[in-house]
């Protein structure tokens, strides 16, 4: 592994967030669901939530990080986890195969935004839910960040209705957390 690699990944899992399962209250599994990790990185949502779907699909578009995520994943006999190198602009699925979707302080990282929601509706089922985890924009914000305002504005956008935004009281990397939770119905 190549030092620049090392770092991004001793990064990655090294980012100050509450443990995954405490999100996961905000959406039902099913252990019939397929559900897409968008920008699963090193696993943090994709490992733990394996445990309550019946697949996951981790896309994200570094082909080395998913390939230390598959080896994670192996070396905790998890079985169930596919890795999928795409663009969140341009998902490589077929339309309506996943019941459920997670994107977790990804989608402040991808311009234009709808291009990506447009995406993630897409390839959901209908009755399909997304879940969406961001840090909220404020002055004091250290990198590209999408209010809630905009985001819930954008998602409603795309298509997704029974759009509901949650303020809890949690940090991540030093900064306010929202989440979106929102239903593809057509």
């Amino acid at each position: 592994m190549n030092q620049k690699l090392i770092r991004k990944i001793t990064n990655l899992e090294n980012i100050k967030r509450v443990p995954a399962e405490e999100l996961f209250r905000f959406i039902s599994l099913n252990k019939e669901d397929k559900l897409l990790d968008l920008g699963a990185g090193v696993g943090y949502i994709s490992l733990p939530i394996s445990k309550y779907v019946d697949e996951v699909t981790a896309l994200d578009f570094d082909e080395d990080i998913l390939k230390y995520l598959e080896t994670k994943a192996g070396e905790n006999g998890i079985t169930n986890i596919k890795t999928l190198v795409s663009d969140f602009k341009d998902i490589q699925l077929r339309n309506e195969i996943v019941d459920k979707a997670v994107a977790s302080i990804s989608l402040h990282e991808v311009k234009p935004l709808s291009l990506a929601l447009d995406e993630i509706y897409r390839v959901l089922k209908n009755k399909g839910v997304f879940l969406c985890i961001e840090l909220e924009k404020s002055e004091l914000s250290k990198g590209p960040r999408v209010s809630s305002k905009d985001m819930k504005e954008n998602v409603l956008n795309a298509g997704f209705d029974n759009v509901e935004i949650f303020y809890p009281q949690m940090k991540m990397v030093n900064e306010a957390v929202y989440i979106i939770v929102a239903q593809k119905n057509k």
